[in-house]
């Protein structure tokens, strides 16, 4: 029996630091971006900048916002001025995000079929963060049309 190994060669993509007092620091090396994250007030930090676990919350709002604008593009849809609202709820023993509320606003300025309606809704459920995150979190989406 013949064994293949693969081995994968990975680039590191972000650079973390701790800075002290509960603050991080972490760099995106291909574009240099900088994200500061504090812990939250609740849990013995400043709150003074993004908790890991809003980040957490970003991540799913602002992917599945890029999966909707690249549907969007591919069929047609214009998607600019869409606005999320999103909520994070924690959860205790163990300290943990249960819930993440996406509220999806569309524009007034345009209608959206009932075909288009369907598109961006999945590609909305179906985003790789959404598709990474356990099912033990609750991710709700409600989607508001002009």
């Amino acid at each position: 029996m013949v064994h293949l190994w693969t081995t994968f060669v990975t680039m590191e993509t972000i650079h973390t630091r701790y800075l002290g007092e509960l603050r991080t620091a972490a760099s995106h090396l291909q574009s240099g971006t900088a994200i500061l994250t504090d812990a939250p007030t609740d849990n013995q930090g400043k709150g003074e900048a993004f908790s890991p676990t809003d980040l957490l919350a970003a991540a799913l709002g602002s992917c599945l916002m890029t999966i909707m604008g690249i549907a969007g593009r591919t069929h047609g849809i214009e998607l600019e001025g869409t606005q999320l609202k999103i909520t994070k709820i924690m959860a205790s023993q163990p300290r943990r995000v249960a819930e993440i509320k996406v509220v999806v606003e569309f524009p007034a300025t345009r209608s959206f079929s009932p075909k288009e309606r369907q598109l961006l809704e999945h590609a909305a459920r179906t985003c790789p963060v959404a598709l990474s995150l356990h099912p033990d979190l609750l991710q709700s989406l409600e989607f508001v049309y002009p």
